[in-house]
């Protein structure tokens, strides 16, 4: 009998891909999902390698290709993606991406949106800025994507507490351990949870 084809996700990162890493590692050998492909807008990120150690394709691409025409969403489509995941990338996805995947895009945010988000809201800065506000707890959101950064519809918040010594750096790694654990685990639940009818959400 002819087993189903896998799901595909496929990943963007900007940087050194820890959570393409988890990414990787989660789906190297499940049942029902893969992950198809990896694509990076920068030719230094540690991402790249990593998907080239799993054997997944690792494609680079320039800001002129993503903004400025249909190559990058060209091929995003030769790979069918069931989801997308950006897992730590940057740059503001086109409103051709957009359209051609609605629902199918998510991010992961190391803070607890609405707070914290934006643009140039990311890595460092947004731990930086919550040592320095003295929040008591910071935290992860996962969301799908919009024309705005950080704005989509919330699937998953999870939460930490930020201890009066910590440093950004301290609550960096505490907040990273959320995002390994919970990442995969959303993307595994989006991909074989069954379809519900709008009218019964």
């Amino acid at each position: 009998m002819e087993q189903p084809a896998k799901k595909n996700i496929v990943i963007f990162a900007s940087g050194s891909g820890s959570n393409a890493q988890r990414l990787l590692e989660h789906f190297e050998h499940h049942p029902e999902i893969r992950v198809a492909a990896l694509f990076s807008n920068n030719p230094n990120a540690h991402a790249l390698k990593r998907a080239e150690t799993y054997h997944v394709p690792a494609l680079l691409f320039s800001r002129d290709d993503f903004y400025n025409s249909d190559k990058v969403l060209q091929q995003v489509q030769a790979f069918e993606p069931d989801l997308i995941v950006l897992a730590g990338f940057l740059w503001l996805v086109p409103k051709n991406m957009l359209q051609a995947f609605p629902d199918k895009i998510i991010n992961i945010h190391p803070a607890l949106l609405p707070n914290y988000g934006g643009k140039g809201m990311h890595g460092r800065h947004v731990h930086s800025a919550v040592v320095q506000a003295g929040d008591q707890e910071s935290g992860i959101t996962i969301h799908r994507i919009n024309e705005a950064y950080d704005e989509g519809e919330f699937i998953l918040q999870a939460r930490c507490p930020v201890l009066p010594t910590d440093t950004p750096e301290e609550l960096a790694a505490r907040v990273l351990q959320l995002e390994h654990r919970h990442l995969p685990l959303v993307v595994e639940q989006l991909l074989t949870a069954p379809k519900q009818s709008k009218n019964n959400r």
